[in-house]
């Protein structure tokens, strides 16, 4: 149920009016100690203008606040939108239609959003997914206009695409047709998107249906869309301004009915592709949150898809779905330790989702009984890298106090003493870097994470193990000079 608060007092009948409506008083709520639900929809009716909502109560809640200004009461609006409110609207008498219309709105888009964040892959309760989802559900559900997703690898744009199809009544019962344009072959181009009629060209033994035709009536997704050469951009054009293509060998034009959803992880705009193309797939443009913006999401996300593997895999947890998707997409994936989870949050996932879900198979199958995932389980090249820590020096020269950090003093200290002892700068140097090499060995735990304390790369670095693993020949002036 939506709820209503009123900025400043107000005459009984007004609080009445929006209490037969439908919506619960939200200022008896909180006296009466019930409250009402953070993630619920309202309206704040601002009867004085001297009495504005409080920006930091509109910004806190990650329900969407409609503020209502009463007749007479003049504020400005961008102002309000900046601190938190989701729309501004002016009633007009006894008029309450305008908030009842977008309350009701924002509840259906709310419980979409809440079916599809249970669904494998879609779990989430951060704010960036969760402003993401809205906008993408509405849209997919109250337009029917093209969806460019942008966003970067793995972050999820195919899955947005899923969504778009699912919640559009219009399109979910056809097919959603999905299209790599990186893997389209320039010379099988026309084949992939328009078909071909049989002995179009050598090797046609068969009529080919191509992706515009098996997209009619539902959804065509073309991931990477910036990848298509100037050719086949012009008859994408054509196609989406018309509803007609030819097929390859053809004589007549056909009518398709799809709706289009692109994605890329480029900037279409100064990337080279065609302008007008361009503006009719941004119809609607919406930017696919990276897990780093997720923070609150990763754990989930990685419980989820542990249960995932433990299920049996992609296959097997494709049949059980629904009653993972019951359970919240967690129940049958162990706990996480504490270490695992500030290392899990403390990435930067480059590679977003799809990272963590490759993560998730590496650490289940290391992974033994029912107990909680711990450090061990994280493969080496996975775990965090942590710097070495620098030597305790007992009696540092009075010079080394003005060094810039500690490691620098120990530093310091270890080349005076080495110094002391007559090693010279040559094999001062080599012998620093056998030490570095040794030392990111042992706490990297591997050669990958090594390589990445040490900025070189893995070949590198078995270049310098393997010539520590050789015989040195004796220096004929270090024998001279001692």
């Amino acid at each position: 149920m939506a709820w209503f608060r009123v900025a400043a007092p107000c005459d009984p009948a007004t609080r009445a009016r929006l209490t037969a409506a439908g919506l619960r008083d939200a200022d008896a709520a909180d006296a009466d100690g019930r409250g009402v639900a953070p993630d619920e929809p309202g309206v704040v009716l601002l009867t004085d203008p001297h009495a504005a909502p409080d920006p930091a109560r509109l910004a806190e809640r990650p329900g969407r606040v409609l503020v209502a200004l009463a007749p007479g009461v003049d504020v400005d609006p961008w102002s309000l939108l900046a601190c938190g409110a989701a729309d501004v609207v002016h009633l007009t008498g006894g008029d309450l239609r305008p908030v009842l219309d977008r309350l009701s709105r924002w509840q259906d888009v709310d419980e979409l959003v809440r079916a599809e964040a249970r669904r494998a892959g879609a779990i989430g309760t951060s704010s960036a997914w969760r402003l993401f989802l809205r906008d993408l559900v509405e849209v997919a559900r109250w337009s029917t206009a093209p969806v460019l997703l942008l966003g970067e690898t793995g972050a999820g744009k195919e899955l947005a695409a899923h969504i778009v199809h699912r919640v559009d009544l219009r399109r979910r019962e056809r097919e959603l047709v999905l299209l790599d344009c990186t893997t389209v072959v320039p010379t099988l181009s026309g084949s992939e998107f328009f078909g071909h009629e049989k002995g179009a060209f050598t090797g046609a033994a068969t009529a080919h249906e191509g992706a515009f035709a098996r997209a009619d009536g539902g959804t065509l997704f073309l991931d990477e869309v910036g990848e298509l050469p100037a050719a086949l951009q012009a008859a994408l054009l054509r196609v989406v301004q018309e509803g007609t293509y030819q097929t390859v060998g053809g004589t007549r034009r056909r009518r398709t009915d799809f709706r289009l959803v692109a994605a890329t992880h480029r900037d279409l705009r100064t990337d080279g592709f065609r302008a007008d193309l361009y503006h009719r797939l941004a119809a609607t443009t919406l930017r696919v949150p990276p897990l780093r913006e997720r923070r609150d999401d990763v754990l989930p996300l990685f419980r989820h898809f542990l249960a995932e593997q433990r299920l049996g895999g992609d296959v097997a947890a494709a049949r059980h779905r629904s009653s993972v998707e019951a359970r919240g997409g967690a129940a049958d994936a162990p706990e996480v330790s504490r270490e695992v989870a500030d290392a899990l949050r403390g990435h930067d996932w480059p590679g977003n989702v799809r990272e963590l879900r490759q993560l998730a198979a590496r650490v289940a199958a290391r992974h033994v009984g029912d107990g909680p995932v711990t450090p061990g389980d994280l493969p080496p090249e996975d775990r965090p890298v942590r710097a070495v820590t620098a030597p305790t020096v007992t009696a540092p020269h009075p010079s080394s106090l003005t060094a810039g950090s500690p490691w620098e003093s120990g530093l310091e200290s270890a080349v005076r003493g080495a110094l002391s002892a007559g090693v010279g700068l040559q094999e001062l140097k080599a012998r620093t870097a056998d030490v570095a090499t040794r030392v990111a060995l042992d706490v990297g735990g591997g050669t990958v994470a090594a390589a990445r304390l040490l900025g070189v790369s893995r070949r590198a670095l078995g270049y310098r193990t393997a010539a520590q693993a050789r015989p040195q020949p004796t220096d004929p002036s270090s024998d001279a000079s001692s």
